[in-house]
């Protein structure tokens, strides 16, 4: 972890990030079949150089061309403040991402930008250039939903090549304000965004015939549909369910 130097450059570092967005997220609103990109960010209550990248994070929630996910780990519970929203299955996550790229180490915090692009620390115009470059990937499986009471129903269309996707389902709090009593954020009161509650694997798809599901989405949490190429690979389609 390093110290906290960017929490007064957080605006304008939003403001840098919606800058170099713009032009796309314009052409995305126009486009009805356009998914969002997917921002993972590994992060924690008890990581002093983290703030900063919530913020960031919480700027991003804001848009609706981009997927901004919070995955609290758990690993640095153990230096004073136990992470009221960290699971260890995100630190397994992030543990899966480093190992495809080759990386024994993990870090907070870094984001993962479209299962592909990894960033280390709050960079609003690395992200930035990383969302720009990956834009088209995002969209390669096309997904729709409908809902009905708690049932929503997943579509797409098939594919014209075949390949090995995994079809998820995350949950997750828009918004949660916590203060902190102890470690290294301690006396700060921090205001966390689309916070990760479960990520669930819903099957395979091979792309082959069209993707159908009835998916049970009771509960006050928001959700989200996410394909990604089994293994931590790239994901190619993602939907905010309604």
């Amino acid at each position: 972890m390093k110290p906290n130097h960017l929490l007064a450059g957080i605006a304008a570092s939003g403001m840098l990030l919606a800058q170099a967005v713009s032009g796309w997220a314009e052409s995305a609103a126009n486009d009805a079949g356009s998914s969002p990109v997917v921002v993972e960010l590994f992060t924690s209550q008890g990581c002093s150089s983290c703030p900063p990248a919530d913020a960031l994070l919480a700027h991003l929630a804001e848009r609706s061309d981009i997927l901004p996910l919070a995955l609290h780990v758990d690993y640095w519970d153990y230096i004073g403040w136990a992470d009221s929203f960290a699971r260890p299955e995100h630190t397994k996550r992030q543990k899966s991402y480093a190992r495809v790229v080759g990386s024994h180490t993990i870090y907070t915090p870094q984001m993962v930008v479209g299962g592909v692009t990894h960033i280390v620390g709050a960079k609003p115009m690395e992200l930035a250039e990383a969302v720009m470059e990956l834009m088209p990937r995002a969209s390669e499986i096309k997904l729709s939903a409908e809902r009905r009471g708690d049932i929503v129903h997943l579509s797409a269309p098939a594919l014209t090549e075949s390949g090995d996707y995994a079809v998820q389902l995350v949950r997750f709090l828009p918004k949660s304000k916590v203060a902190i009593e102890r470690g290294e954020n301690a006396g700060k009161t921090i205001v966390y965004s689309n916070i990760v509650t479960d990520w669930e694997t819903l099957g395979k798809w091979s792309g082959d015939e069209p993707l159908a599901l009835e998916l049970p989405v009771a509960g006050p949490e928001e959700g989200a549909v996410i394909v990604q190429e089994r293994g931590y690979g790239p994901i190619l389609g993602a939907l905010r369910l309604p």
